[in-house]
């Protein structure tokens, strides 16, 4: 093991996911967090001593390059989906990506790789894709062969989107969504960690690849889809943009004017307007055939994590081949 790699939120979604296949081929691992001690469950992707958990924060300099120091790569995996606190979309995906660039730079690592997404465009409308791509720029000025990741809403065993929606579905027979026409390309977390671990490897050319699956569906479907894995019959409700703000609006207020103690619970502005657009992959991209990698389907993996939402969790299955037998 002489190679290390610095994962800046590795114990994240998809950090987690290039963390293990890193150890896996043999290299140290640094998983750069914020807490440490909530990033414990790293140290088993490797032997003693070869994944670590470390202190650090994306906004200070300092702190940045102490967990940088000696590493051969480094994989920024670090946003955020709503501001909290100091947390802001500037701060982390703006100035946080472009200093873990520019001190990546300083120190002559060989390689980078940054997570982005889908959307990443400074005239988006939200904040969120407006500060991707600000990052994007920062990172490509101060390290020109990173290697730049975009994938579309990403899905897995731990990921918010479909665990969040099936787990509204235990409440009612309503499952209301915001931008039901708008369309996602999903993709699996784990092919994600596999192009970023070409990167970090150099099998990837330098630039930006946007990465989408197999399936192009609407918000409204991919609920549809999510229903039948856990056997439940819902109303898949749109709710309409106007009222969406509305409401995002009154929520966010709520979260600033309790100074962040009730969080907002179901969108914040900023997302609505994200939501007001199709997150595909753009035509003449590169993305996953440029890199050889054939992207997982969504029916190969939903029934592998989402068989806890159904009506009788794992003993659906056994009722269903249980009604197929002959008496």
């Amino acid at each position: 093991m002489t190679k290390l790699v610095t994962i800046y939120g590795g114990s994240g979604f998809v950090g987690r996911y290039i963390a293990l296949r890193m150890a896996k081929l043999g290299w140290r691992v640094r998983v750069a967090v914020r807490r440490p001690n909530d990033a414990i469950f790293v140290k088993p992707f490797g032997v003693v001593g070869q994944v670590e958990p470390v202190l650090c924060n994306i906004r200070d300099d300092a702190s940045v390059a102490a967990v940088m120091q000696g590493a051969d790569a480094v994989v920024n995996c670090v946003g955020v989906l709503a501001e909290h606190g100091k947390n802001s979309f500037d701060a982390v995906q703006h100035e946080g990506a472009a200093r873990v660039a520019r001190l990546a730079a300083q120190n002559s690592v060989k390689s980078l790789v940054q997570i982005s997404a889908i959307g990443a465009d400074p005239e988006a409308s939200s904040a969120y894709g407006r500060t991707k791509a600000l990052g994007e720029a920062a990172v490509l000025e101060h390290f020109p062969n990173a290697v730049i990741l975009r994938p579309s809403i990403i899905f897995g065993r731990e990921d918010e989107f479909f665990n969040r929606f099936a787990a509204m579905s235990r409440f009612g027979p309503v499952l209301p969504v915001i931008g039901g026409d708008t369309k996602f390309q999903p993709v699996y977390v784990d092919d994600v960690a596999r192009a970023a671990v070409m990167g970090v490897l150099g099998e990837a050319a330098p630039g930006i690849y946007e990465l989408g699956g197999p399936d192009v569906m609407s918000f409204r479907a991919l609920m549809q889809e999510m229903l039948n894995v856990i056997r439940k019959r819902r109303l898949v409700l749109n709710i309409p943009f106007f009222f969406a703000r509305i409401i995002a609006w009154a929520f966010d207020l709520l979260e600033r004017v309790t100074l962040g103690l009730i969080p907002n619970p179901v969108a914040t502005r900023d997302q609505v307007r994200n939501l007001a657009h199709d997150n595909v992959v753009a035509e003449g991209a590169k993305g996953f055939a440029d890199l050889g990698i054939e992207p997982v389907d969504m029916e190969a993996v939903l029934p592998d994590y989402l068989w806890r939402f159904r009506p009788s969790g794992q003993y659906d299955a056994i009722k269903e081949s249980a009604r197929n037998l002959k008496v």
